[in-house]
């Protein structure tokens, strides 16, 4: 039986759970990133790696605390590096506005190393929640992609009405038309039969992240679809 007498304390790490911290890459072992976030080591999974990204020991990297459990020996935290709440923090540190509460970020859909869209909202009518984050030529947003090593970022205009949400979620691909079903959360999309590929994405990935996004499940259909089926009818 091993002793630490300067074991840290578990509480000094959970205090740590769900917040962003900076760490030192120590090495790669067994597709797992070991990365050094002060007082102990922490595991970055493969799962929670950014897919294409090389992780150089000695790199300084900023992760997400996201599970801390004690074991026998040191307290095992686990980090991500593709968490969503990374771009929520990177907005806050590059957006005065966010920090200062005048502009609200609704909600964040990430598919990490790729694309991200991020809606932002607010109340105060001479504030362009937008523009705040995109910043003067781009330069706020561009920051961000940058510290994403290039991952595309949409920022979108929150609305509370889900029809407008939905098509501004879309985003780039402009819509057409947008039904609603309440009940199911279910929304049905029309967009131009040119523009199908644009709205649904490579994968499927443009109308997955407008789904996390607004909450809602999102059928896309070619506005000929449309056509076809009034002429059936």
């Amino acid at each position: 039986y091993m002793r630490y007498p300067n074991k840290p304390r578990i509480n000094e790490f959970l205090e740590k759970k769900g917040t962003l911290t900076t760490g030192i890459i120590q090495r790669v072992e067994n597709r797992n990133v070991i990365v050094n976030i002060g007082k102990t080591d922490a595991i970055m999974p493969q799962r929670e790696q950014i897919p294409r990204e090389y992780y150089k020991p000695g790199n300084r990297i900023r992760v997400f605390v996201l599970n801390v459990k004690e074991t026998s020996r040191l307290p095992q935290v686990i980090v991500s590096h593709a968490h969503a709440e990374i771009v929520r923090e990177l907005f806050e540190l590059e957006v005065p506005e966010i920090e200062d509460g005048i502009v609200e970020i609704k909600s964040i859909s990430r598919d990490a190393g790729f694309r991200t869209k991020i809606a932002v909202y607010s109340d105060d009518p001479n504030v362009d929640a937008v523009g705040s984050c995109i910043g003067n030529k781009g330069i706020r947003v561009n920051e961000i992609v940058q510290e994403l090593g290039g991952e595309k970022i949409d920022v979108i205009e929150y609305c509370a009405d889900p029809i407008e949400f939905i098509a501004r979620a879309l985003s780039p691909a402009q819509v057409l038309m947008v039904s609603i079903t309440e009940e199911e959360k279910r929304a049905r999309v029309i967009v131009a039969d040119e523009k199908l590929s644009l709205a649904i994405g490579r994968n499927g990935q443009n109308a997955r992240l407008a789904a996390k996004l607004t909450g809602w499940k999102i059928d896309v259909k070619p506005a000929s679809s449309i056509q076809t089926q009034e002429d059936a009818e």
